[in-house]
C-alpha cells in the first residue's frame, strides 16, 4: 500500500509540472501571437505613410 501512495505522489507532481509547462506555453504562444499583430500592424501604419507620401513602395 505506501509503494502505491508514493507512485500516486510521484505521479501527481509530474503531473503537476505537465499542466505547469503547458500553460507557460499557451500563454507564450498568445502573447507571440499579439506582439506579431502589433508589429504587422505598425509596419502597414508605416507602409501607408509612405505611399501617401509618395515614396518608393518597393519592398
Amino acid at each position: 500500500m505506501t509503494n502505491l501512495i508514493l507512485f500516486v505522489n510521484a505521479f501527481l507532481s509530474y503531473l503537476l509540472i505537465f499542466v505547469l509547462i503547458i500553460a507557460l506555453v499557451i500563454v507564450a504562444c498568445i502573447i507571440g501571437v499579439k506582439w506579431r499583430k502589433s508589429k504587422d500592424a505598425k509596419n502597414a501604419a508605416a507602409a501607408e505613410q509612405t505611399e501617401a507620401a509618395g515614396g518608393n513602395t518597393a519592398v
